[in-house]
């Protein structure tokens, strides 16, 4: 398994994330019918700067050696914040599946980060 690949992707993804909910949290609390209040918005912006900080931490790790023990924080981190994430956005779709189709391809992206990052906690590191 390539860790490089990983975790550029999953870098990418969470600076999407991150960047989207930073700049625009008004549209998308519009867009997810979630109404606009101004605590809400703040939330937002903040849950925005904490995706882009996981971002770099991930792009920045994206050269060293991971899996076994080797950056067995950076893994468990990122095991929790995409299985927990991932759950919690499975359990909304079972009993709400008439979200949007994002709500459904980011529950499927962070279901598959949280599976991958389950893997490379237990396995031991291989160099290419």
């Amino acid at each position: 398994m390539n860790t490089r690949i990983i975790m550029t992707t999953s870098a990418v993804f969470l600076a999407i994330i991150g960047i989207s909910l930073t700049f625009f949290p008004v549209e998308i609390a519009n867009y997810l019918n979630i109404g606009f209040q101004s605590l809400l918005i703040l939330a937002l912006q903040v849950m925005g700067g904490l995706f882009f900080g996981f971002a770099m931490l991930n792009w920045m790790a994206k050269e060293s050696v991971i899996g076994g023990i080797y950056n067995k924080p950076l893994v468990t981190a990122n095991l929790a914040q995409f299985m927990v994430g991932g759950l919690a956005l499975l359990k909304d779709l079972i009993h709400h599946p008439d979200k949007p189709i994002i709500i459904w391809v980011l529950t499927g992206i962070y279901v598959i980060f949280g599976l991958v990052f389950v893997i490379l906690f237990m396995r031991s590191p291989v160099k290419s």
